[in-house]
Parts: C-alpha cells; structure tokens; sequence
C-alpha cells in the first residue's frame, strides 16, 4: 500500500485525500518547497501534518497565535502525534520539557511563535536536530498591504538561508494575486511550486442586507428561527457595540459572550475557552477574535458593522462551516459604516500610499454589498477566480432583486451635493433633495439652491439606496477632515454628461421566508440530527470524554463522524474503524465507549 495512504487512514481515519492534497504532499516529502493558497475548511493543516509523518525529523510549524496552535496541538495528540508547542504560554520549566523533547527526536511537530523562532538561541537548537519541514502558516502575515501584517513575518526568508535543504510550505487561506506574489518574494519561494486551489466555499451562503432599522431584531430572528442551539460568530465594529449586543442577546435568552481587545485578557481567554468547549455558545466580537480558530461547527457568521475588506470579510466568513457542512454569511451594513471607515484611514498614520490601498479596498467592500448579481461570483473574481454560473447559493440567486434606473436621480444627487458646497452629509443632501422646512437649510441658504424639493418623487429609503451606489462606484468620496461630508469625485463626469447609466437594487428589508422539509430552520444538505437521540447521547458522550482530558469537544471526533455513527450504527471495533475520521489512535481509545453508547441507544 503506498505509504501515503496508508498513514492517511492509520493517523487521520481518512481514505482518500481532498481535492489538491495528494499532490502538495508528495511535493513536500520528495523535498519540494510549496506555496499553498486553499480554502479554510479545504484541509490545509493535513499538507503539512502528513508530511512531517513521513519524513525524518521534526516538522516546525511556524504559527501566528497561542490558541491556532494549542488547538492543533491537542487534536493531533487525540490522534497519536506526537506534537507540541512553544510559545509565552508555557512556564520555563514546561518550555525546557519541550526543547529536550526536541533534541531528543521525540517530536512529529513543533509549533512555534514566529518571535521565539527567530532567536539565535532556538536557531541554533534547529541546528542540532534534523528539521523535516518548515510549515509557514497564515503566510498572508508577511504581507505588508494586508490586513493581518506581522512584522516579524517578513524576516522567516531566513529560514531558506540557514537550512537550504529543509522543504518548506507556506500557507494561508486570503491572498489575492498581489498578495500571493509579494509572499513568494518575501519568503523567497519564488521556484516553489504554487498551488492556487480556488476561494469557493460552496456550502456558505451569502446573505447581505442594508441596515434601514431593526437590525438586531432581524439577527435575533435569523438565530432563533435557522440555528437555535448552534454555534455561531457576530462581528461588530466597535467594542461598545460589542458589549450591547453581546448584553442584549443574553437578554433575549441566547448564550453570548463578547470578546475585544479592552477587555482583561484573563476574561477573553475564558470566553474564547468556553466558545471552543462548549455548544451553542454566540461570541459577539471586533476582529480581535477568530483568525486560528479552528472550531469546525460554526453554523454561521453575522456582522452587524461592514468589514473594512473583502479580504476580512472572506477571512471572517470563512470561520463558518469549516466542516463542509451547510453555514451561513450573514450581514447588515449601512452608509454610516463606510464613512466612518473611510474617517479611520483618512485619519491613521499609515503613508499615503497604503491609505489609497485601503480605500480602494472599502469601496470594493461597499461595491459587493451593493450588487444586485450572483454575490459568489463577485467575491471569487475579487481573488482572481472564476465561477462561470451564478452559484443558485445566494440572496441575490436565491431571491433576485428589482432594480430601477436611477441614473436622473444619481445626477439629482450629484448636483445637490455640487449645489451646497460638497460638505455635508447624506441625511442633509436628502432633507434638500426633498424640500424639507429645516431650520439649518434655511441658515445655509440651501432652500434656494436649485436642487431644493427636486427629488419628492423619491422616499428616503431610494435616495439613501442612490447615494450608496454613487459611493460604492467611486463617483462620491467622503471628505478628509472626519465629518462625514460628501464631494465629487472625477469619475462622476460621465454619469452627469449621460454617457453612463445607474441601476439600483430594491434590496428586500427582511428575505421572504421559504419553508423548507425541516420547517422553517431549514438548511439544505444539513443532517436532521438535532432532534435525534443517538445524536445527541453521542454528543454527551464526547462531551464527558472531553471534559475530562481538557481539550475542545470537536477533537476527539466531529459532528460529522457522529453522523456517520448514526447514518451506520456500528456495531463492531471492525465497523467502528470504517468511519471516516477514525484513525487506528481513536479506534483503540474511544471505540468500545461510542459502541456501548450505539448498543444502548438501539
């Protein structure tokens, strides 16, 4: 049997790799250096997991968090690896245990904090074993325009430097071609094969909606009635904003904890340990919280506040639905949102160089909330990938909006903002586009602009809707100086001179609720387990086992081997070890405790 599949089903439990894997694998145990762009959920830490297996020596993975790291580590002991990590959450005594447990050969993988790899001190602890990989994960780190910079990223070229002859593999899930490119040269893998497998996460569903009102109303509604008692992430901008919603949603009889970066670091780690351990636990969060978050059941992620990028946003939605299973993406944004965005780039430090990156970036986020076509194909082009139907998996597909030509009234809006100074506001533009009897419009004088009242055929709800789209297209810019005014931009000249035409979508407030086999939580492909028994008895039964070693409930089997056991019943250690995720470790430690529970629940 080739000896790749046969360490594939002994460890992991799996038959056949997924798609991709097979051969980033055999580039790196024949040696080769990889650079990995794959999905989250499409199986990237196995690529590297693998081949540390098979080759001599350590494999060092290089990680960016304390949490991605103690999460891995502990299911790759629940499979009998021999793995561990050296980061600041260890005490010096524990640390000394592991570099002895280095020197030994004792170790299948280490993984490591990129600061403590780069000290002479654990360099030169490298030189005196016999690395079999270096894995480099989350390598988007080392990219100075991205979202997740980390400085000391840039300096593991090194890496190739000391030890020329160790493979290495980068990998990480968010990169665009500029992004992929600046990795290659940072990390010098520039003749390292890349292995760009496709940003589709088909079982993800898309659903955006303008903020008009009501938004936590409407989450509350989405959680209660598509996934009561299910895991899931909410987003929101600010950390007070956090608190409220996470204090609201407590309120309303859900389990939510919040999660930012001004909280004591001793609540957060308990927050995010009861969010890994526990079911059904909400945590409200900034984007402090997820990346490495290796929680394979979360049903959904909602983000009340509209992320900065589309690469956050594809990295955050990402977290949904690891295990393949059917998740959602849900979100409500409104104009506020990027202008007060576009105020915190204008107003940071950062050269002029990479402010004009960012903003390209937020218009590009605000243009995919605005879209009226297929939302997965729009997202996919963003990273240079191509989906030739629309995907039948969005809100857009699933219920197509009405659009009407707002060109004249685009040209309406233009002018008022030309008319009253380009200073003001979306709320003034349209009190003046309607004609209403203000006090502050009469100061200004701007009821005797010649755009005062020319917009009554139009409510409040069209013109904010017009004024969205105009900012999404780049033909208004939000001023410098913080206070949310509006003034033109170049591009707007071919809409004012009729050379180009504007349609806006009548985004539906709430989407129609379609009524599904299962009622109305409804989740196509979705097991009908949460009511069944044996689901559940066998839920409890990983619960106490888990509890009792420490470790996060999803590693010692996950819910899709529970639905295996189910689907099969197994009544045999024989039939047992024929499930997918059951590796010969798992077989022999957990297989008599899940048969008894089958047996008993017959």
């Amino acid at each position: 049997m080739d000896p790749l599949f046969e360490r594939l089903h002994a460890v992991f439990g799996y038959d056949t790799f997924r798609p991709h894997q097979e051969d980033i694998v055999r580039q790196v145990v024949g040696g080769g250096d990889a650079l990995v762009i794959m999905p989250t959920g499409g199986g990237k830490s196995l690529c590297y997991q693998l081949p540390a297996l098979l080759r001599p020596g350590t494999g060092i993975v290089v990680s960016p968090l304390i949490a991605l790291m103690q999460d891995q580590v502990a299911a790759l002991k629940q499979l009998g690896v021999q793995a561990e990590f050296l980061n600041s959450s260890l005490s010096a005594e524990a640390a000394r245990r592991v570099e002895n447990d280095l020197l030994a050969g004792r170790l299948d993988l280490l993984y490591v904090a990129p600061e403590r790899l780069l000290t002479e001190r654990f360099l030169g602890l490298l030189e005196r074993i016999k690395p079999a990989l270096f894995a480099i994960d989350e390598a988007h780190c080392v990219s100075q325009w991205g979202h997740d910079f980390r400085p000391e990223y840039v300096q593991l070229s090194l890496l190739h430097e000391r030890f020329p002859r160790v493979p290495r593999i980068a990998l990480t899930a968010t990169a665009d071609a500029p992004t992929r490119k600046e990795i290659a040269q940072r990390l010098q893998l520039e003749a390292a094969r890349h292995f760009v497998t496709g940003f589709d996460r088909p079982n993800i569903r898309y659903q955006v909606r303008v903020d008009e009102g009501g938004a936590r109303e409407q989450l509350l509604r989405f959680i209660e009635e598509r996934h009561a008692g299910e895991a899931g992430i909410v987003y929101c901008l600010s950390r007070r904003k956090v608190d409220e919603v996470a204090d609201w949603l407590n309120g309303k009889g859900l389990t939510a904890l919040p999660y930012h970066a001004g909280m004591d670091g001793a609540q957060r780690k308990h927050n995010q340990s009861r969010f890994l351990n526990e079911d059904g636990i909400i945590m409200v969060a900034t984007i402090a919280f997820g990346m490495g978050i290796d929680k394979p059941d979360v049903r959904f992620v909602a983000h009340l506040s509209l992320p900065k990028s589309l690469e956050a946003y594809y990295q955050e939605t990402g977290r949904a639905g690891r295990d393949g299973e059917p998740a959602e993406a849900w979100m409500r944004y409104s104009l506020a949102d990027a202008i007060l965005l576009r105020q915190m780039v204008d107003n940071s430090e950062a050269d002029e160089a990479h402010k004009r990156l960012e903003r390209r970036k937020l218009d590009a986020m605000l243009g995919y909330c605005e879209l009226t076509s297929c939302r997965r194909q729009a997202l996919l082009a963003y990273f240079g990938d191509v989906l030739p139907e629309p995907c039948g998996n969005c809100d857009n597909c699933l219920e197509p909006q009405e659009t009407w030509d707002a060109t004249e009234a685009a040209r309406k809006a233009l002018s008022c903002v030309h008319r009253t100074g380009q200073r003001f506001g979306v709320t003034y533009l349209i009190d003046v586009l309607l004609g209403k009897d203000d006090e502050r419009i009469r100061r200004f004088g701007h009821d005797r602009v010649s755009t005062f009242g020319i917009g009554t055929d139009l409510g409040e709800r069209e013109w904010r809707a017009v004024f969205r789209q105009l900012v999404a297209r780049g033909h208004l810019k939000v001023d410098a100086e913080g206070h949310g005014g509006l003034a033109l931009s170049d591009t707007c000249r071919p809409l004012l001179k009729g050379e180009e035409t504007l349609e806006v979508g009548r985004q539906h407030l709430e989407p129609r609720r379609k009524r599904g086999k299962s009622g109305t939580k409804a989740r196509a492909g979705a097991p009908a387990l949460a009511g069944n028994p044996l689901f559940q008895a066998l839920r409890d039964k990983r619960m106490e086992l888990a509890r009792a070693q420490g470790v996060p409930p999803y590693v010692v089997f996950a819910d899709k081997t529970l639905a295996a056991m189910v689907e099969v019943r197994p009544q045999s250690l024989a039939e047992f070890a024929r499930l997918s995720g059951v590796g010969e470790h798992k077989l022999e430690r957990y297989g008599e405790a899940f048969l008894a529970v089958i047996r008993g629940n017959g």
